[in-house]
């Protein structure tokens, strides 16, 4: 008979032992005997048997012979009642700069989505190729009342548009929001989820910067 090798069972095992513990709360992901914040948790390999990582955060608690060591013990005050939220927006565009794109492209997608997600290079900037083409496009989604969200593509560290004058310049200029230490998954559900709560783009800042099960923690 011919077994497949698998961690199936281990990881089923460790993420039953966790849940039972008085200690564990939120949405986590046990593998490889690592507990990851599930807003944390990115797959950076495709075949290792520890194949996601923390990202920007770290670990919840690591499982060893059985036993939980606990590394991040804040178990926060819940509300007695819980909120049940159902309702995502998926017209949600994710979007990978590469040298030589351009604005264009943001002004074909302008009408079949409610919200665009921007790969941006380094900590976020835009590529100035000595024309308007990216900030007149972007402008046109913000002025029209659908947020643009600026994220990076480097998986660690996370964004700050204040570091350079380009990022400088259109956070100022068109206050876009910007995914900070957020994973770019965390950043795409979301955004998904706020855009489905929220009637303004106030009102849908003010729930993409609202922290949920850790994933937002610089501000």
């Amino acid at each position: 008979i011919h077994l497949d090798v698998t961690d199936a069972r281990t990881n089923l095992l460790d993420a039953l032992r966790f849940a039972s513990h008085p200690r564990a709360h939120g949405v986590n992901i046990v593998f490889g005997g690592n507990v990851i914040a599930g807003t944390r948790a990115k797959k950076e390999r495709s075949k290792s048997y520890h194949a996601f990582s923390s990202i920007n955060y770290p670990l919840i608690a690591v499982i060893q012979e059985n036993r939980i060591i606990f590394y991040i013990d804040d178990k926060p005050k819940l509300p007695q009642t819980a909120v049940f939220y159902e309702a995502m927006n998926p017209r949600v565009f994710l979007y990978k700069l590469i040298p030589g794109s351009s604005g264009a492209i943001l002004d074909a997608l302008f009408d079949r989505f409610d919200a665009l997600i921007i790969e941006a290079f380094g900590v976020g900037g835009l590529p100035d190729y000595g024309d308007d083409g990216f900030f007149l496009a972007i402008r046109r989604w913000v002025r029209s009342g659908k947020p643009v969200v600026m994220a990076t593509q480097v998986t660690h560290e996370g964004s700050d548009m204040g570091i350079y004058q380009v990022g400088q310049y259109m956070k100022r200029s068109l206050g876009l929001p910007e995914s900070f230490d957020m994973t770019l998954e965390a950043t795409v559900a979301k955004t998904m989820w706020a855009l489905a709560q929220s009637k303004t783009p106030r009102e849908f800042q003010s729930l993409f910067y609202t922290a949920v099960n850790r994933d937002l923690l610089f501000l």
